[in-house]
């Protein structure tokens, strides 16, 4: 039975679906020897379909990982400017997993991998809301007016945002903690809503993702999630 290609390369854990799509975009993707192209279509048993050369082979073991991400390291599988990934974290994992969202280099804390492409999809869609939880440092106080519009939803270049959860809030010589709750993922996306009330980022750490917590993981440290938290994810 013919599928999206974009389909076929998360099946075979290889990258999310948004991932393969930028592939394909990219000419990395054939099919039976001819660059393919967004929107084709192909049968695994039938075509011979290839990634960078390479022949996409699926039913590959299902991986998934829970990371405390420490600061300094980039979520991409690797960076043309050398800087460290969170692969290098690594050590014992045989198999290729990609991260499931991202946090930016100066962001620690809880991230997901896996080589489960369709799940991955399902997580990062809008439509599906999974709530992200992030302990933030700032300078200075949060005014009632900050918090506010940040529960409210916040203008940003890329519009209006939903609305976040504030919780735990309080302070600490010179700086402010919080907690935020959002449901959406856009690119640095609390660090821009903070900066947008005019509060200043100074830590930023993934505490929670749905019902995932960093209980027991140092940084730098992962662990590979149980049976049942991949049964509740998938029916997230």
């Amino acid at each position: 039975m013919k599928e999206r290609l974009q389909k076929l390369i998360a099946a075979a854990g290889l990258a999310s679906r948004r991932e393969a799509e930028r592939w394909i975009s990219a000419d990395r993707v054939t099919v039976n020897g001819r660059v393919a192209g967004l929107g084709d279509q192909a049968d695994v048993e039938e075509d011979r379909i290839e990634v960078d050369g390479r022949p996409l082979r699926l039913e590959q073991a299902k991986v998934y990982l829970l990371l405390n991400k420490p600061a300094g390291y980039v979520t991409t599988a690797r960076d043309p400017q050398g800087r460290k990934v969170v692969s290098d974290l690594l050590r014992d994992v045989k198999v290729r997993v990609f991260a499931v969202g991202r946090l930016d280099l100066n962001t620690e804390g809880l991230l997901l991998l896996t080589n489960d492409g369709d799940l991955a999809a399902r997580l990062t869609h809008p439509r599906h809301q999974v709530a992200k939880t992030y302990l933030v440092r700032m300078r200075g106080a949060l005014n009632t007016s900050a918090r506010q519009r940040l529960e409210e939803g916040v203008k940003l270049e890329d519009g209006l945002t939903a609305p976040a959860k504030v919780a735990n809030v309080r302070s600490s010589g010179s700086h402010t903690w919080l907690e935020l709750t959002i449901n959406e993922g856009r690119n640095r996306q609390v660090r821009r809503m903070c900066e947008a009330v005019g509060c200043s980022v100074s830590r930023l750490k993934r505490i929670g993702l749905a019902f995932l917590l960093l209980e027991g993981l140092r940084l730098g440290q992962y662990r590979h999630l149980t049976t049942g938290e991949v049964k509740r994810l998938k029916k997230l």
